[in-house]
């Protein structure tokens, strides 16, 4: 079986940042709004403190939703690769509580995602160091390293790539879920 990696936010899961933001600055951004990859870069500096408190009570997953058929097409890619989530979890406004976003990751996936082996979580920061044959991420940066196929997952943050960048970094772009069935099924 080919190993597949596959990013968690903004691929499986969607708008769970933007949402949380918003409940807690009563406001109603849209992702679009972000200058950065970010989305907390949206709070201003004198509600950080708050917001971190605001974060460590309340759980990013709670937030946003599934990635429209994400569940679906990953019980079919299931049956045919060996599938790794590997995901970020270190909080960039307070590092203290990553142990926390590790945990609510876990949950998360053990709950929506059951049918995939938990023991092929990987919690890691730096994906370039684990190999693969095929990887799926929203973050360009996240594609390096090993693999023969790499998807681009369009989201916010990287919809100004163009195709020629893509291309000299032979990286696909995919669009959704169903898009990423047609290229592996």
């Amino acid at each position: 079986m080919k190993k597949l990696i596959i990013d968690m936010d903004d691929v499986i899961c969607e708008k769970n940042f933007i949402e949380m933001v918003n409940d807690f600055l009563k406001t109603n951004y849209k992702e679009d709004d972000a200058c950065s990859y970010y989305i907390n870069d949206l709070i201003p500096e004198n509600k950080m403190n708050e917001w971190i408190e605001f974060f460590g009570r309340n759980n990013l997953y709670e937030y946003g939703k599934q990635s429209e058929d994400a569940k679906v097409v990953l019980e079919k890619l299931n049956k045919i690769y060996d599938i790794y989530i590997v995901t970020a979890y270190v909080f960039r406004d307070d590092e203290s509580l990553s142990g926390k976003v590790l945990k609510d990751k876990f949950e998360y996936l053990y709950k929506n995602f059951s049918f995939l082996n938990s023991n092929k979580y990987i919690f890691a920061n730096n994906k370039e160091l684990i190999d693969a044959d095929i990887r799926i991420d929203d973050n360009i940066n996240n594609l390096k390293g090993k693999a023969e196929t790499k998807l681009l997952f369009t989201a916010y943050h990287n919809k100004k790539l163009t195709n020629d960048e893509l291309r000299s970094n032979n990286i696909i772009r995919v669009n959704n879920w169903r898009e990423i069935e047609n290229i592996l099924m």
